[in-house]
This record gives C-alpha cells, structure tokens and sequence, in this order.
C-alpha cells in the first residue's frame, strides 16, 4: 500500500484516453448505442412481462427478472461514458460520477454470477424434487436469496469503491482503459498497485470460481436425475428447461475465464485489445441473456405475442 514518490491532489474529474486509438469512432459508438438499446428493449421487456402475468410470479422467473436488472445496471453504467467519449467528443468524467459507475460497473460484475448460480439452484430443486419445488423455493426464501446475494454484491463493490474512492491521484487523472473500473484507477494513482491488485484478484476470483463450481455442482446432480430417466422423452425435456440457462453460463463465464487465461500465461494485451474484450464480455452476454428467454422460454414467448397482437395470450405450461 506504499505511496509512489509523486506529486497527488484530490481529482475533480477524470480523462479517458482508452478509446482515442479507436477507428471510427462515431460507428464504433453507433453499434454500443444500438446494442445498449436492444439490452435495455429485450430486459424491460423480460420484466414488464414478468411483473404483468401473475402466473408468471414463480421463482425461476424472479431470478429472471433479477438478471434483467442486473444486466441493465451492468451495461448501462458503463455505455454512458463510451457514448460520450465516441459520439459527444467529451473525453472528460467528473469524480462524483466516476466512482457511482465504478460501483454499478463492479456490483454488475458480483451480482451476474451470483445470480445465474441461483438460477441453476433453481433448476436442480425442480428436476430433483418437483413434487417439493414449491415448498422449497417459496417466494419468501427466493426473495431472502435474492436479497442477500444483492447485499454481497453492494458489500463487494462498496469496499473497492471505497478504496479507489480515497486513493491519492496523480496530476496527470488520466484513465488509460474505455470507462471507471477498478483497474483504471489504481493505475491513475499515485500508489504502487499490487497490493490493490491482488486483494482485487483474490476476491474477484473466489466470487467467480465459487459460482461456477456452485453451476457445475448443480448440472452434475441434474446429470445424476437424468440419468435415472427412463424416457428418452422426458430427458429432452429436462434438456430443453436447461438449455436458456446453459446457454446464459456459457456466454458469461467463457469470456471470464480466457480473460484469466490470457492474464495469467502472461500474454501481454495492448490497451485497445485489451479494452475491446472487456467491451465485448460485458455487453456480449447481456444482450444474449434477454433474447434468449424471450425466443426460447414459451410463457414469456407466448404473452409477448399476446401484447404485439393487442390481445392477453395464456399460453399453456
């Protein structure tokens, strides 16, 4: 936690400078802004569905709703900042609102794990015990659950956010990466950052390993309960409940671990490439995530054709 030999005053604002090598930049911008829109459409989307349909207030549906919201403060924290550096030509981001998009940036990044393992939990109690699902996942314990893990991911990104929030600033305040993460402003303080780093990395990773073995634990005991099927029909249609969730895990986690990989093996990344994979793993999956229960999930399919055609639609389960 040494203080580096430098001159350091309290910054008012911050410069992004990660994007300035960035090629057309307007269609650059032009392309974030149309997938932030298709974020936000397809997530609002989920939860207006969601919260309209009674029948539709079960618990695999909560976390749904859960993951649309975290995939919209995810998102949405961070595109401002690029919009405004590629399209506004404002490179400039005052302290107050820096530290507020680090927070939602880093609590996105906690809560989306978090909640596609309770997602999976839910998966394995209804195939596991479907005669019990209800009396297991009552609404008032998927909400404790919800809560909770929401309450981990506020304590996880405060205390970083508190951190950077108070680190001495070097008079240059220039941010080398695309937006306010913690990465980028550990760099532009006048402190040795390995320290912030590894603390950073410790927690970071248990909070994304630990979800992960939590996922694969799940699917081995859904395997298990397969397994013991005896129709081959009723295995697809394990399958088939699984798939939307599946292919969530995937398009988070893949991105997350070949970040890792790529850090670890000690291949160096120059800013530009390494900006463009933090872009592409944050809004890759969250546009994924609401399309795909839109298209593949029949009851939010179904009452989304009902609102397009001007007429409530009860699809059946």
């Amino acid at each position: 936690m040494e203080t580096l030999n430098k001159t350091a005053f309290v910054a008012s604002e911050f410069v992004i400078v990660g994007l300035d090598d960035v090629p057309h930049q307007k269609l650059v911008g032009a392309a974030i802004l149309i997938t932030l829109s298709l974020i936000l459409l397809g997530s609002f989307a989920n939860i207006g569905v969601i919260t309209l349909s009674k029948p539709l207030h079960t618990p695999m549906y909560f976390f749904i709703c859960t993951l649309a919201l975290v995939d919209i403060l995810y998102t949405s924290s961070i595109s401002v900042t690029m919009l405004n550096v590629l399209l506004g030509e404002d490179r400039t981001v005052p302290f107050g609102l820096c530290i507020l998009q680090h927070f939602l940036f880093h609590l996105g990044t906690t809560m989306e794990p978090f909640t596609i393992a309770l997602m999976a939990y839910d998966r394995l109690v209804a195939i596991s015990n479907p005669l019990r699902y209800q009396s297991i996942l009552t609404n008032a314990r998927v909400f404790s659950l919800i809560a909770f893990t929401w309450a981990i991911g506020c304590a996880v990104s405060g205390t970083f956010t508190g951190f950077v929030g108070y680190l001495p600033f070097c008079r240059t305040n220039v941010l080398q990466y695309c937006f306010c993460e913690y990465a980028s402003l550990v760099r532009a303080a006048c402190v040795d950052p390995a320290y912030y780093f590894n603390t950073a990395s410790v927690v970071f990773t248990v909070v994304l390993v630990g979800n992960f073995f939590l996922i694969v634990f799940s699917y081995v005991k859904i395997v298990y309960e397969v397994v013991k099927l005896s129709s081959a029909k009723d295995q697809r249609k394990v399958f088939n409940t699984c798939s939307s969730h599946l292919i969530v895990v995937v398009c988070f986690f893949v991105p997350k671990f070949l970040l890792i990989v790529v850090t670890r093996v000690g291949l160096v990344l120059t800013i530009s490439t390494r900006n463009g994979l933090i872009i592409c793993s944050t809004l890759g999956p969250s546009l994924v995530n609401p399309y795909i229960y839109c298209l593949k999930n029949k009851d939010i399919r179904g009452r989304l054709q009902g609102v397009f055609r001007g007429s409530v639609i009860s699809p059946k389960s």
